[in-house]
């Protein structure tokens, strides 16, 4: 249910990045959405960039080509390093699909089963994706050892980093 749930929320957020009055490239997609106001229209419009651009190379496919080029593209304020927007605070603050979260230094230990994964993201920006509860993200990312420098999906729970820290940005106009 949460899986099919989710798949209507991103669907939904998609749409509302169509609903400018500027036709777009991804009209085509229009029809078969519906609307969620409660996500900010830059973050719906992020991941509506993100959704067109599954499986692809996003600029030079670097990690963080897959956030600039669509906050460029939509005229959003940031540094041009890596602070994407306004601090957002993980826990206190809801966090959207399409919120930019960058990575040092972090170790990631998740145990399924009988197995335990180890992962380690020095330096990565990600654009989260769909959230699926408090902590708890599918995350979009390029420059990976599982995607190359093409745009795949993660599963990403904040309980499993266990060292470094993360910053989640909400982009803004």
């Amino acid at each position: 249910m949460k899986v099919a749930l989710t798949g209507i929320i991103i669907s939904q957020l998609i749409l509302l990045s169509f609903l400018n009055n500027s036709p777009s490239k991804y009209d085509n997609q229009l029809n078969r959405l519906t609307r969620n106001d409660s996500i900010p229209q830059l973050n719906q419009q992020i991941v509506a960039f993100v959704s067109a651009h599954l499986k692809q190379k996003v600029g030079r496919g670097e990690c963080w080509d897959l956030a600039a080029q669509p906050l460029n593209e939509l005229g959003a304020v940031w540094d041009k390093e890596y602070r994407y927007g306004k601090v957002v605070n993980y826990r206190k603050d809801s966090i959207y699909p399409g919120d930019i979260i960058q990575f040092e230094g972090v170790e990631l230990k998740k145990v399924l089963g009988n197995m335990t994964i180890m992962s380690h993201l020095e330096h990565h920006t990600a654009v989260i994706y769909e959230v699926h509860g408090k902590g708890q993200y599918i995350i979009a990312h390029q420059n990976t050892s599982d995607f190359g420098r093409k745009v795949g999906l993660s599963d990403l729970n904040l309980a499993d980093i266990t060292s470094g820290s993360f910053i989640i940005y909400r982009p803004y106009k």
